[in-house]
C-alpha cells in the first residue's frame, strides 16, 4: 500500500513544500554520484528532485525515476527528458543496466517485511552493471528519530496558492523488529478539515542491514554516518551506505 500523502495529487504537491532541495541535506550529497554515472535508477524518486536537478545542471547519460505514488510521479513528469515508471521493484526487471541505483529520503525504511526486503535487494543487484553502486541511506536506530515525531514538533508552509499549511507526526513507540509506525496529520484554516495519511517505517541496525546485503549478495564498500561524509559512529543519526556486487 503508498502512503496517502504520496498517492493524493494535492498532498503530494506538500512534499515539496516541506522537504525541497534546501530544506535536507541528502540531495546535495547524492547529486555528485549522480553526475559522475553513466545511467542512474532512482528507486523512490518522490516528485524528482534529484534527477531533475541533474538534468539542469547537464547530466546527459540515462536518468530513470521510479515510484509507486501517483501523486509523486505526476510531479515528477513535469521535466519530459527523465525515464518516470510508476511501480516498485517488485514489478519492473531490469538487467545490468544501470550503474548508479540511489534511494534518496529515506526510502528504503519502507521495506518492513523480511521477504519483501530481500526481493527488493536482489532487484536491485539485478538492476546493477558489474561495476555499479548502490547508495542508500536509512536512519540509525540508535539516534532514535522517532522521538521527536510528535505534534509539539510541527513545522508550517506555504502552498502553491499561498494557504499556510501545518503539517505534525504523531509516532507510536517502536515494536519489533524495530518498525515504527506514525500519522502525517496535514491542516489549513482554508480547508474544511485536516488530511491525514499512516505509514510504517523499519529501523535497522548496521548488523542486521549488512546481513541483508550480504545475503542478497552485495558488498559493502563504504559507510558514512551523516551528510557532511563523517565515518559512521554508533551515535551518528544516518547510516549511509555505499554497496556493488559481490
Amino acid at each position: 500500500m503508498v502512503d496517502h500523502q504520496y498517492a493524493d495529487p494535492d498532498l503530494a504537491e506538500l512534499y515539496d513544500v516541506f522537504c525541497s532541495w534546501d530544506q535536507r541535506d541528502d540531495l546535495a550529497f547524492y547529486l555528485p554520484w549522480v553526475m559522475s554515472a553513466r545511467a542512474v535508477l532512482d528507486v523512490g524518486c518522490g516528485t524528482g528532485l534529484l534527477l531533475h536537478r541533474a538534468r539542469a545542471a547537464g547530466y546527459q547519460g540515462r536518468l530513470c525515476g521510479l515510484d509507486p505514488g501517483a501523486g509523486m510521479l505526476a510531479r515528477a513528469r513535469s521535466r519530459s527528458d527523465v525515464q518516470w515508471v510508476l511501480g516498485d521493484l517488485g514489478s519492473v526487471r531490469w538487467k545490468r543496466e544501470f550503474d548508479l541505483v540511489v534511494m534518496t529520503g529515506h526510502a528504503f525504511q519502507v521495506f518492513v517485511d523480511d521477504e519483501e526486503l530481500r526481493s527488493a535487494l536482489a532487484a536491485v543487484r539485478s538492476a546493477l552493471t558489474d561495476d555499479g553502486r548502490f547508495l542508500f541511506e536509512t536512519r540509525n536506530p540508535a539516534a532514535r528519530a522517532w522521538e521527536r515525531w510528535t505534534p509539539e514538533h510541527a513545522v508550517e508552509g506555504v502552498d502553491a496558492r499561498g494557504a499556510t499549511v501545518r503539517m505534525e507526526y504523531d509516532a507510536e513507540p517502536p515494536v519489533e523488529p524495530g518498525t515504527v509506525r506514525f500519522t502525517t496529520t496535514f491542516s489549513s484554516p482554508r480547508w474544511p478539515g485536516p488530511r491525514t495519511s499512516h505509514s510504517v517505517l523499519r529501523f535497522l541496525d548496521v548488523a542486521t542491514l549488512s546481513s541483508f546485503l550480504t545475503g542478497a549478495g552485495l558488498v559493502v564498500e563504504e559507510r558514512f554516518g551523516d551528510w557532511q561524509g563523517g565515518a559512521f559512529t554508533e551515535t551518528s543519526p544516518e547510516i549511509i551506505t555505499v554497496a556493488r556486487r559481490g
